[in-house]
């Protein structure tokens, strides 16, 4: 398998199964709209560190939820109960995208990260959840893009106890509610494993890509309760 050296001026990907055994299929271009937009839509997603060239990824194993599958925990039950935090969408994408990139010691969301999806955002394509507590400072959330009927994820952050499940927990019930197939998470860790997010093959995740893409998707602003 080859990886794939792109121009500024090619916007297209090649067939997402000819990712190298680490799940790269393609370095370089730009993180313009129409790229980004054809990314997502052929499998594919930007993530690389700074000061390195954009990597595309379509790993063998893609980390999805169906949103009905969502695993709330006991004491998460009992914490959502309380009504303690607030949820909003869309209201401060900027915002949250940074805090995404602030809140760790090491990140991926680069200044061209930012510029590119506040581009989405402004066409409807990107969407933020923002958790706020009693004082109303913004203590968690997350960010990703919808296209057809999959909600495709990039990063959360959490600076109270379960203000990222508050987020997640909430997008997925009404991603439900709305018939959405799938939250695509993109790789799996241990935290989303909890939250009942699970792992499928390359083939599938597509299969269910290219059936969703087929639906009407829901764009511009969400308000969400």
């Amino acid at each position: 398998m080859a990886i794939y050296t792109l121009s500024k001026d090619i916007k297209y990907f090649p067939n997402p199964n000819l990712a190298d055994e680490t799940g790269i299929i393609a370095i370089g271009g730009d993180l313009s709209v129409e790229r980004l937009i054809n990314a997502y839509t052929t499998g594919i997603f930007p993530w690389y560190n700074e000061n390195e060239p954009i990597l595309w990824w379509s790993p063998a194993k893609r980390a999805i939820l169906y949103p009905k599958d969502i695993h709330i925990s006991k004491s998460m039950k009992k914490f959502l109960k309380k009504e303690i935090y607030r949820i909003t969408y869309d209201t401060c994408f900027e915002k949250v995208i940074s805090l995404c990139g602030a809140t760790r010691k090491e990140t991926w969301i680069t200044k061209e990260i930012k510029e590119a999806y506040i581009k989405l955002f402004n066409l409807g394509i990107a969407h933020s959840v923002e958790v706020w507590d009693e004082e109303n400072n913004l203590i968690g959330g997350l960010y990703g893009e919808s296209l057809g009927k999959i909600f495709f994820g990039e990063s959360m952050f959490s600076i109270k106890k379960n203000a990222s499940k508050v987020a997640f927990i909430n997008l997925a019930k009404n991603l439900e509610e709305l018939n959405f197939d799938i939250i695509d998470c993109q790789v799996q860790n241990d935290y989303l494993e909890s939250m009942g997010v699970i792992e499928i093959n390359r083939l599938e995740y597509l299969n269910i890509l290219e059936n969703s893409l087929q639906k009407p998707s829901l764009i511009g602003k969400w308000n969400f309760k």
